[in-house]
């Protein structure tokens, strides 16, 4: 009776202390892989995709490069780590104002505001998403639509063609304005070396440029769509 009680001891001992065991491990994975991110998002942010190595975002997270490939095998898989985080922040704020009932051009001025704000953030996501494209836009592609907050302008669309019907905007295809909205807001992030180089800028002026078209940007949409 007596050695039963104690094995019985042991076995919730043992089994508490692996539970406890498996906690401590689990939270030391989840600190270094964070750690690991947060470096990648520094590396990438001042050298770009590119220009970042393995060795330099180990150096940042504090850990040796054979420990940062234990987490993350190569340089693209760490960043579409950081992508995909990023774009299940970024994804339903864009949502929210696609299927807001806010006036169309409030929502334009929102619209270009955000992606704005999320290419000064993360200034090597569009590259990213370019090479990406590149490389395997199906691979690519079908990891995005299987996200469950993807972009989706359905809601704006129909709100365009209910405005050019109504007579308040010139009539558009409202594919096209869609796209230039896109292309006006996040090209400047994409050519930002042939436009620094060939305009002389310093990374000052590009950023006042920026901050420029957040109003630019909209006044030029509204300008070539209002009645």
């Amino acid at each position: 009776m007596w050695e039963r009680k104690i094995c019985t001891n042991e076995i919730v001992h043992l089994s508490l202390l692996t539970i406890w065991l498996n906690y401590m491990v689990k939270t030391k994975n989840d600190t270094t892989e964070n750690k690991i991110l947060a470096a990648a998002r520094k590396v990438f942010t001042t050298q770009g995709h590119t220009g970042a190595r393995m060795q330099d975002i180990a150096d940042e997270a504090g850990i040796n490069k054979a420990m940062l490939h234990y987490y993350f095998r190569d340089k693209d898989k760490l960043f579409e780590t950081i992508f995909m985080q990023e774009a299940e922040k970024f994804f339903p704020k864009i949502n929210s104002i696609f299927e807001s009932d806010l006036p169309l051009f409030e929502k334009i001025e929102l619209f270009v505001n955000q992606y704005i704000d999320e290419m000064v953030a993360n200034p090597y996501l569009a590259w990213f998403i370019l090479n990406e494209l590149n490389r395997d836009a199906d691979r690519f592609l079908s990891k995005i639509w299987d996200m469950k907050h993807r972009p989706n302008p359905t809601k704006l669309l129909q709100q365009i063609e209910r405005e050019v019907k109504k007579g308040t905007i010139k009539k558009i295809n409202p594919l096209h304005l869609m796209l230039n909205l896109i292309s006006m807001t996040i090209f400047p992030f994409v050519a930002r070396p042939m436009i620094t180089r060939n305009f002389q800028m310093q990374a000052a002026q590009f950023d006042q440029l920026i901050e420029q078209r957040r109003k630019e940007i909209p006044k030029f949409i509204f300008d070539a769509i209002k009645k």
